[in-house]
């Protein structure tokens, strides 16, 4: 099971409703690019496998089913396309709650797979929210990742240390861009994905009532927000005496960069 997140052009200027929502009307959208490495990872597992069926499933408006369809184009077998009303203004935790109720609806999974961040957003929280609603054990921010058996094992590189860490399935694990590098999907890949089934359910499908998600139950809410303030631009004159060195020396350490 992958999950992937739809996502305004992060190359566009983002713009945000009265509310403090992203706006997700203007301009085009995108798969999230760190859940096309989780594409890629189950994609790779299906081929070494051969008895692997993989899912994509997004939640969000109509236009998120561009998600589904770039996973199916990856090599997915069927998509699911959560889809209410009631789900805009959803944090993390209500989105956790919505795709554990789909994944379960889904059946047996054996592996969950998203990136480690949604790039909208950046609060890397779903992966353990998600784990938690599941009550699966999560291993989070993998660069590399190995399937044996009924057993799960990562690699994760962090700042300071190389941790690896293994668990049974049913698992969640969320990638790095580090762990692949995404194939782009060919003209016969692309053709094949408007054969593939896609679902749509509502709230009501998952048995969970709108006043659960959205707005209204979200645990966190933006207090302010502003423009990136211009970076300050600093020119320093080359010569013949080392002066412009130790100037650019002084500004690194007062920058707290040396």
């Amino acid at each position: 099971m992958v999950c992937a997140k739809h996502v305004p052009d992060i190359q566009a200027e983002r713009r945000f409703t009265p509310l403090g929502r992203v706006d997700r009307d203007g301009g085009d959208g995108t798969v999230n690019e760190v859940d096309e490495n989780a594409l890629e990872e189950a994609r790779k597992i299906a081929e070494q496998r051969g008895d692997v069926e993989v899912v994509v499933l997004t939640m969000g408006p109509a236009q998120a089913i561009d998600a589904v369809r770039r996973g199916l184009q990856m090599g997915a077998d069927r998509g699911v396309h959560v889809r209410d009303d009631a789900l805009a203004g959803s944090d993390a935790f209500a989105t956790a709650r919505v795709l554990a109720a789909a994944l379960r609806r889904i059946g047996e999974v054996d592996l969950v797979l998203l990136g480690m961040a949604a790039l909208d957003s950046l609060t890397s929280l779903l992966p353990a929210a998600l784990a938690e609603e599941l009550d699966v054990p999560a291993l989070t921010i993998a660069s590399r990742l190995e399937v044996d058996g009924e057993r799960v094992r990562v690699r994760r590189e962090l700042d300071d240390v190389v941790e690896v860490l293994e668990a049974p399935v049913p698992a969640l694990v969320s990638v790095t861009d580090g762990i692949n590098t995404p194939r782009f999907p060919d003209f016969k890949a692309i053709m094949a994905a408007r054969t593939k089934p896609i679902e749509t359910w509502s709230l009501a499908d998952l048995g969970i009532a709108a006043d659960e998600v959205g707005v209204a139950a979200a645990r966190t809410r933006v207090l302010g927000v502003g423009e990136i303030p211009a970076r300050e631009q600093e020119v320093f004159d080359t010569d013949d005496d080392g002066a412009a060195g130790a100037r650019l020396a002084e500004h690194l350490v007062a920058k707290g960069l040396a």
